[in-house]
C-alpha cells in the first residue's frame, strides 16, 4: 500500500485537492479534520486542552478554536504544549485508518497533512504531492474566510515551511492556481504513476532484480 503524503501551505487548496483523490476512490485521512472531531462537544482533546488553556471550551463543550488560536499564536511555548496534546491524538487517529484501509485493500491511501514536512511525517511517506497556487490567490483566499486577521495569517506562514522549498522537496506538485479541471487532471496523473511505479516494483521484485 503506497503512502502519498499530501500537503501546501495554508490558502493553496489542499482540502480541495484531497477531496478530488476521494472521488476517485482513494482513502484520504485529513488530519484537519480528525483535529476538527477532537474538539468537538466530547471530543478526546477537549479536557486536556482546558486544563491547560482555561478558558478555550466553548459553552457548546467544544474547544472554541478562535480562542485557542489567539492564545497560541505568537507563543512558541503555547504552541509546544498545544502540540504535545493534539499531536498523540491525531497520530492515534491516523493509525486506526491505515489498519482499515489495509484491511480495506488499498493500493493507494493519501495522508493529508498541513504540516508534514515541518512535523518530520515526510520520513514516514513513500511520495509526497505538494499543492500550490500563485502568492496573489493564496492570500485572497485565506482573508476573504474572514476567520483569521492579516496579521495571523503572516503568523501562520511563518511556522510553515515556504512553498517554494516544499515544491522543491516533493515528488508531485498540483497548481490549484490554474483551474480545478487543470487540478483534476492532475491528480489523475498522479494516481497513475504511483500505479504504474508499484507494477514495475512488484515485477523487479518478482524476477529478483
Amino acid at each position: 500500500m503506497i503512502k502519498l503524503g499530501l500537503t501546501g501551505s495554508i490558502g493553496m487548496g489542499k482540502s480541495t485537492t484531497a477531496a478530488m483523490f476521494a472521488k476517485r476512490g482513494v482513502p484520504v485521512y485529513d488530519a484537519d479534520a480528525a483535529v476538527h472531531l477532537a474538539y468537538a462537544p466530547g471530543g478526546i482533546a477537549v479536557a486536556p486542552l482546558e486544563r491547560v488553556f482555561p478558558g478555550v471550551m466553548g459553552e457548546d463543550g467544544g474547544i472554541d478554536r478562535a480562542s485557542l488560536r489567539t492564545r497560541v499564536t505568537g507563543n512558541d511555548e503555547a504552541m509546544k504544549k498545544l502540540e504535545s496534546i493534539v499531536h498523540p491524538i491525531v497520530g492515534a487517529m491516523q493509525r486506526e485508518f491505515m489498519e482499515k484501509a489495509m484491511a480495506d485493500g488499498a493500493d493507494i491511501v493519501v495522508l493529508d497533512i498541513p504540516l508534514l514536512f515541518e512535523n518530520g511525517g515526510d520520513r514516514r511517506m513513500d511520495a509526497i504531492v505538494v499543492v500550490t497556487a500563485p502568492e496573489a490567490v493564496q492570500r485572497e483566499r485565506v482573508l476573504a474566510r474572514g476567520q483569521m486577521t492579516e496579521e495571523q495569517f503572516e503568523a501562520i506562514l511563518a511556522r510553515q515551511t515556504p512553498d517554494s522549498e516544499k515544491r522543491r522537496r516533493a515528488d508531485f506538485v498540483i497548481n490549484t492556481g490554474l483551474g480545478l479541471d487543470y487540478a483534476q487532471a492532475q491528480v489523475d496523473a498522479v494516481i497513475a504513476a504511483l500505479r504504474a511505479r508499484a507494477v514495475t516494483t512488484q515485477d523487479a521484485e518478482g524476477t529478483g532484480n
